[in-house]
């Protein structure tokens, strides 16, 4: 057998991905898979000996060492930053995946609407035997405050406009609201414009924060936009307002989102993503530090964690196999 004919050798390191094993073998003919052992020291570096193609969330120099056959490396998502750069043999291709942009709208409307609508709060109350509402309440609203908010009519604020932020802005459209977003380049065309009332420049954060009722966090981590929302950014947002993050932790200065909430300067927030990074199953002391708060929904970076992007991911990962195979050109190719 040819070496162009023979089946490809495919090596899956993501333990995630590895999940989904019967939707990725969905190629259109059969191929030698090899999935690494997370428990087991060097299991990826095996698994990738040998291998044409690797599957990966994130990828070193010595994973790769001695990999010379390796002809595709495929992140099994959309970012790249744990996959090293000198990891990636020159000339050959990188590809990413996607889809993850509807369920995470989908996490930021949920959210959204749990700190709108007093959900925490009403749940906890029924939890205690309590039944809290306009009618039970003496001077309600607003004093007693057991009355909640529809998000229709608000406006609703993207710092960034990705798939992410298109995603959002579906959504939101959907609920009634106003949509404005932070970009770039505020005068570029492109899918999901028509869906924004205003485009701000990246230097007009603020303006952008004063008109928004919920402000939701989408743009990527670079040096220029690490902590970018810090005390005076927050100070921008009204009483009412809420912050969603999905984007990364880092993007927003954690004292200063603490503060706000803290001392009640802002309505809530949803935390997604965070400033340190969990050991294993334990979450990093910082959860508890917000967990301390009212107002807050906490969640561990799950937002995009649908069982359809995961199957719809391994389709992308299959299609582009069957692409190598047959010596066409790759898709969703990064570099």
């Amino acid at each position: 057998m040819s070496a162009a004919s023979r089946p490809l050798r495919i090596a899956v390191t993501d333990p995630i991905m590895s999940a989904f094993a019967d939707d990725l073998r969905r190629t259109e003919r059969p191929h030698e898979w090899v999935f690494a052992d997370p428990g087991v020291s060097g299991s990826a570096r095996a698994a990738i000996d040998g291998a044409d193609v690797v599957i990966c969330s994130r990828l070193t120099t010595d994973d790769m060492a001695g990999a010379d056959h390796v002809r595709l490396v495929h992140a099994t998502g959309a970012g790249v930053d744990r996959i090293d750069a000198e990891a990636v043999p020159d000339g050959v291709p990188l590809c990413n995946t996607g889809h993850h942009g509807p369920a995470i709208a989908e996490h930021v409307i949920m959210t959204a609407l749990m700190l709108r609508r007093r959900a925490l709060e009403a749940d906890a109350e029924m939890r205690r035997g309590e039944w809290r509402t306009i009618a039970t309440v003496p001077g309600s609203p607003p004093a007693g405050v057991p009355y909640h908010r529809s998000l229709a009519g608000s406006t609703l604020g993207l710092i960034g406009y990705g798939e992410i932020g298109r995603s959002v802005a579906h959504l939101a459209k959907a609920f009634g609201m106003r949509v404005v977003a932070l970009r770039r380049h505020p005068d570029a065309g492109g899918p999901g414009t028509e869906l924004l009332d205003r485009v701000y420049g990246e230097e007009q954060l603020h303006p952008l924060l004063r008109e928004s009722d919920v402000v939701v966090v989408t743009a990527p981590l670079t040096e220029s936009t690490r902590g970018m929302i810090d005390a005076d950014a927050l100070a921008q947002l009204h009483a009412d307002a809420l912050i969603v993050n999905v984007a990364r932790g880092a993007l927003i200065d954690e004292d200063a989102l603490y503060a706000a909430l803290a001392e009640k300067r802002i309505g809530g927030a949803a935390i997604d993503v965070w400033w340190d990074a969990p050991q294993g199953a334990e979450a990093p002391p910082v959860v508890q530090r917000f967990a301390a708060l009212d107002r807050v929904v906490l969640t561990p970076h799950h937002s995009g964690h649908a069982s359809e992007v995961f199957t719809a991911r391994a389709a992308d990962i299959a299609r582009n196999i069957d692409l190598l195979d047959a010596g066409l050109p790759l898709e969703r190719q990064v570099r």
